[in-house]
């Protein structure tokens, strides 16, 4: 089974990449500039016995889609394949602004990485993902919570919740299904480590839910891979939030 994941070389997605290589997948990841980071999760999951790739992309500049579409096709020749399985749709960036100072170009850089490249990306990748395959699209807990700072980013990823539900209609006469995973607040990097570095942040996020912390890497990446499975095939058209239990 091949595995492509954006954003796949830190955070969310190098969790996801390393946690699938475990659970028997080959993987394709794509990072924007730190190219060194990529090649050292690619030397991870190569060491695990599986087989790996890292691709350059910019998920903000949808006029580069093609050019990727056309990586991908030649890389998979590597893989000894013309086609690959699932598509996680995981790149992203956080802002935090106040509603009132969020600016246009803020606004228009979000936009074109939380939900355009999602449009967009999955269409020139279509021809190349197998019948019967999926599609995972990262949401977020903040699409159904809210906390200050973040109108814009919630909004887009309630855009990709509905996305997702239409994605899986029309590609359903292909067999594949396509699903949103929605973290809660996870201990990493994203927007600037905010959770995992201030301790304030930590513990009231940490009180906010049922199970009494915030997530780890692992806690999505685990996620994400039962998802992936084949025994959840038949979870189609849905949003799945986890976040231990945030706000419930």
């Amino acid at each position: 089974m091949i595995t492509l994941i954006t954003g796949g070389s830190r955070g969310l997605g190098k969790n996801m990449a390393l946690t699938l290589a475990d659970r028997g997948h080959d993987i394709i990841l794509t990072y924007n500039s730190r190219k060194d980071e990529a090649e050292a999760v690619v030397a991870e999951i190569l060491n695990k016995g599986r087989k790996a790739a890292a691709l350059q992309l910019d998920v903000s500049k949808s006029a580069t889609f093609q050019a990727f579409a056309d990586d991908v096709k030649d890389a998979l020749k590597g893989f000894d394949s013309e086609t690959f399985d699932n598509l996680v749709n995981n790149a992203g960036i956080g802002i935090n602004a106040p509603f009132t100072e969020t600016t246009e170009e803020q606004f228009d850089l979000l936009v074109n990485i939380h939900l355009k490249a999602p449009v967009f990306l999955t269409q020139k990748l279509l021809p190349l993902i197998k019948d019967g395959g999926r599609i995972m699209n990262l949401s977020s807990g903040l699409a159904r919570f809210c906390m200050p700072g973040y109108s814009v980013y919630g909004s887009l990823k309630a855009a990709v919740d509905t996305l997702t539900r239409y994605m899986a209609k029309e590609l359903g006469a292909r067999g594949i299904s396509v699903v949103a995973l929605a973290p809660g607040a996870i201990e990493t990097d994203f927007g600037g480590g905010v959770v995992r570095d201030n301790e304030q942040v930590n513990k009231l996020i940490a009180s906010m839910t049922a199970l009494g912390r915030v997530g780890l890497p692992d806690d999505i990446g685990g996620a994400a891979a039962a998802l992936l499975s084949p025994e959840a095939r038949w979870i189609n058209g849905m949003r799945i939030e986890a976040s231990g239990g945030t706000l419930l």
